[in-house]
């Protein structure tokens, strides 16, 4: 399993890069601030820069730890293990090697399943969970989200050896493609774009970002299984966008004991990057809120306005 190369050479004031070895593959993190510590997973196509806006703000009271998830960024290109749970068992190597005992995980897109699994497995591990802009699964509650199938582009990552035969030599419009539709044509800071498609340029990254939608089948078997054995008990967030919106929240209300539900409005499917400072203004005051007793199976929503 070769290493990828590492793509983040000058990483942003307060945040140290670092190489833990982890399940197998090695992980580039990076790590900053002190406090409580809160593990951000992010999706596709991003690394771990999709934080960049949301870091200094979390880090200022908090030990924030931000993987590029295996096979993605600077990390190990692994040739298997991108379902949901294998990356699950990732996260919780990964704080268990940074002397870790206890984490507020936050996940969106392909980052959700994994920090949803981590959570209903290690519930004395994770001691609050945000879940945001993605499925879960087949669980109740997508059936209107999924009523004219899947996007697209799950179909065509899907079929083996298809996408990177495809893509290679035009990953900067395909991943600008998918930029500029999660923050509704508003697109990303150029440096910040530039590394996400340095990170997925090549046949062999274009593989590994695939690999976790052709994982899906096993992520969702893996999902309802602990659906079915078990419940969230842990105070838990879901924070939809466009296009997800509430379909996130739909899943988890039956299975989980404490849950509040935002939709961020005018908002695309890359929160962090799109509207960081909406998704602070919920982050924050959640995260300070561990310890607070909530009503067992309480469940609230509302609606956030962006600018």
């Amino acid at each position: 399993m070769p290493d990828a190369p590492r793509v983040f050479s000058h990483p942003p004031s307060g945040v140290q890069l670092r190489r833990v070895s982890v399940n197998g593959v090695r992980l580039n993190v990076a790590v900053a601030g002190e406090g409580p510590a809160v593990l951000l997973l992010h999706g596709f196509p991003h690394t771990w820069r999709v934080w960049t806006d949301v870091l200094d703000s979390l880090a200022a009271r908090h030990r924030v730890i931000a993987p590029d998830l295996r096979g993605t960024g600077a990390s190990t290109r692994a040739s298997e293990g991108y379902d949901a749970g294998t990356l699950a068992t990732d996260a919780e190597g990964l704080l268990d090697a940074l002397g870790e005992t206890s984490a507020a995980v936050v996940g969106i897109d392909a980052g959700t399943p994994a920090a949803f699994l981590l959570a209903m497995r290690r519930p004395g591990l994770v001691r609050q969970l945000v879940l945001m802009e993605s499925l879960l699964g087949r669980l109740p509650g997508a059936e209107e989200f999924l009523r004219q199938g899947a996007p697209w582009w799950f179909g065509f990552h899907s079929v083996p050896g298809l996408a990177e035969t495809v893509l290679t030599g035009h990953e900067d419009r395909y991943i600008g493609w998918f930029l500029d539709a999660g923050t509704l044509g508003e697109g990303v800071d150029p440096g910040i774009r530039n590394a996400f498609v340095r990170a997925y340029t090549g046949a062999e990254a274009l593989r590994c970002a695939c690999a976790f939608y052709r994982a899906l089948p096993t992520s969702a078997e893996q999902i309802a299984q602990a659906a079915a054995n078990g419940r969230l008990t842990m105070p838990t967030m879901a924070i939809g966008a466009h296009p997800v919106g509430r379909t996130l929240e739909q899943q988890l209300r039956a299975i989980t004991d404490d849950l509040v539900g935002h939709l961020i409005e005018d908002c695309g499917h890359i929160i962090p990057l799109h509207r960081p400072r909406e998704l602070l203004g919920l982050l924050k005051p959640f995260l300070a809120s561990a310890g607070t007793a909530i009503e067992p199976h309480a469940t609230t929503c509302d609606t956030f306005q962006g600018r």
